[in-house]
């Protein structure tokens, strides 16, 4: 894979990315670092919601990621929710002295799944470097990334561990969905409704569920037709058939009548 940075006037693909987690896990030093290339231990609350763009190439193709630093203070989640929506790809963190933002992980993911749907997201464990004061443990953090089938990916922002690695990730993983959205043609449907674009395989689906209905009202049609038929052909029987009773009276010779 060959990754650089690119022009400004480049970028063809926008990437809406969000970083979600408890306070104070790094996540506005996470993208400071790498959008920005620098780092400051001062701890300073996002009040509301940070954004900042990173243009580079991946795969060949232009990529703009857009970056969207979300307040993880409940004070605040009011306010962040909206911008949940549009998101095509998340970064769930958790600080590695911080236990409680480990806790926290399902709940961030709950929430991102229920305002975003099913998008690509990656689990970070921030704050390697401080390793030796660990709150968490190696295995249960591997145990959470594998019951949430989520990749793991360990990073230090101080160091410059793995930054680059986050979201380089999740870059490659939308362009591969946005891959397999572009090998169906996209089709246009008049009726009723108005236009609708559609994939073309759900076009043909839905052209065979149509044909097959159709045959099966004409074999019904045609079934009861048969049935009207001979229906009327009872009845027209029944009208101009000869009546005939039990005791038919046979008529003998005419006779002449008696003058009285």
């Amino acid at each position: 894979m060959y990754i650089t940075d690119l022009l400004e006037e480049d970028a063809e693909i926008a990437i809406k990315v969000v970083i979600v987690g408890n306070g104070a896990v790094g996540k506005s030093s996470m993208i400071q670092k790498y959008c920005r290339g620098i780092f400051t231990a001062e701890y300073k609350k996002t009040i509301g919601v940070d954004f900042l763009e990173k243009r580079l190439s991946v795969q060949g193709e232009d990529v703009r990621l857009m970056l969207w630093d979300t307040a993880g203070q409940e004070e605040f989640d009011c306010i962040t929710r909206a911008y949940y929506r549009g998101a095509q790809a998340c970064v769930i963190a958790f600080s590695t002295t911080d236990r409680d933002s480990f806790y926290q992980v399902r709940r961030w993911k709950k929430k991102v799944e229920e305002e975003c749907g099913s998008i690509p997201m990656v689990l970070v464990q921030n704050k390697m470097d401080l390793l030796y004061n660990s709150q968490v443990d190696s295995f249960e953090v591997d145990r959470l990334a594998s019951c949430l089938g989520m990749r793991l990916i360990k990073t230090s922002v101080r160091e410059n561990l793995n930054v680059n690695k986050v979201f380089h990730w999740l870059a490659e993983c939308q362009l591969r969905i946005l891959a397999r959205q572009s090998q169906e043609y996209s089709l246009i449907q008049i009726g009723a409704g108005g236009l609708t674009s559609i994939s073309q395989s759900d076009f043909l689906s839905q052209y065979e569920r149509s044909w097959t209905d159709q045959q099966t009202t004409k074999r019904r049609r045609k079934h009861q037709t048969r049935d009207q038929i001979k229906q009327l052909c009872d009845t027209r029987a029944f009208f101009l058939a000869p009546y005939t009773t039990k005791h038919t009276v046979k008529h003998s010779a005419p006779t002449l009548c008696k003058r009285l």
